[in-house]
């Protein structure tokens, strides 16, 4: 299905769009239904629901792309539908199985096939599929129900100066996550604890905040919605090692195509704050932008640039975007199978 016709591509943003259709599916009593397409973009929920107490949430985030040929493709999806599960079964949640998620998914974008862009805006169908506790409830336990919902809405890029470098400030007062915490699932409470921190740091001039570890405040962890990667002065490229990281699937693909097809040595590592003035590049990875170049940080009352003085993205960051981007339009060989494709 082509592009929706009378819509106004160009101007994307990244907000919500709402689109005709998403997927239900429901847990109770030990199972699953089959779920469907719905029509309504609200939900009704009880008063005592743990997702609206104690925080029993869940959520992934995905693009379908439209190709030059006008097909549109997923990226990796069996790894979001991991990572799904593994929120799940941390925050003691019903695990959506495989063969459920991935319906949920591919039967959300059949049905607004027309909301994928046209090829070429640097835009995308996101994807955010959600798994909420549900049902009436007033202790501190296990939800007695669960929702498991897919919508998707048309956006345009993450940055609206594209890829271009932002700025970070280093949070040395307010911790993202605990050590052995939520950090390293993607639950909606580790996100809302980085509000505060950011509209402090845009108040400032900054962009974001990349957070130290809770422990020392000594290494480096993660911006308040993506991974970082660093390249550093002896040719290395390195991205934080913690428990407290969400495990983002671009940064381990940023990580394999640097290492397959460019031959830079990658490592997971504790990266010290301590490092700051050998980084060359730096760059915040994630879903929604893919790869931000960082063309500075703030630490210490100290202003520290990176390539090019913070003001352009240097070589080994544009190579790695331009590589990502092009594999997720399939415009280049799908070496690793990494592409879905959604065939309506």
């Amino acid at each position: 299905m082509e592009p929706k016709k009378d819509f106004d591509w160009k101007k994307l943003s990244f907000q919500y769009i709402k689109t005709p259709y998403r997927f239900h599916a429901h847990w109770k009593d030990g199972k699953w239904d089959e779920g469907n397409l719905v029509t309504e973009n609200t939900i009704a929920i009880h008063e005592g629901a743990t997702s609206i107490h104690y925080g029993q949430q869940c959520f992934e985030g995905m693009k379908a792309q439209r190709s030059k040929d006008g097909r549109v493709f997923l990226f990796r999806p069996k790894e979001n539908m991991k990572r799904f599960q593994d929120s799940a079964r941390r925050l003691l949640m019903a695990e959506v199985p495989e063969e459920l998620f991935m319906k949920g998914v591919l039967e959300a974008v059949k049905a607004n096939m027309e909301y994928v862009p046209p090829y070429g805006l640097g835009a995308s169908l996101y994807i955010r599929p959600l798994l909420i506790g549900m049902g009436e409830n007033l202790g501190v336990h296990p939800a007695p129900e669960y929702l498991f919902l897919v919508f998707v809405s048309p956006v345009g890029p993450y940055f609206k100066e594209g890829f271009k470098p932002i700025s970070l400030k280093v949070e040395d007062h307010y911790d993202r996550a605990a050590p052995n915490g939520i950090g390293n699932v993607k639950a909606g409470g580790n996100y809302s604890a980085a509000l505060l921190p950011l509209k402090k740091a845009q108040a400032a001039g900054f962009n974001e905040n990349v957070y130290l570890d809770a422990k020392e405040h000594k290494y480096f962890e993660e911006v308040g919605a993506a991974n970082v990667f660093f390249h550093f002065k002896d040719g290395t490229l390195a991205t934080p090692k913690s428990s407290a990281i969400l495990p983002s699937i671009t940064r381990r693909s940023v990580m394999e195509v640097a290492a397959d097809e460019y031959g830079i040595e990658t490592i997971e590592r504790k990266v010290g704050v301590d490092e700051i003035e050998n980084i060359v590049e730096a760059g915040a990875c994630g879903t929604a932008a893919v790869i931000t170049p960082i063309g500075s940080m703030g630490y210490n009352n100290q202003i520290y640039k990176f390539y090019a003085q913070g003001k352009e993205p240097g070589p080994v960051c544009t190579k790695l975007y331009n590589y990502l981007t092009s594999l997720q339009l399939n415009d280049i060989e799908d070496k690793k199978g990494w592409l879905t494709e959604v065939i309506k």
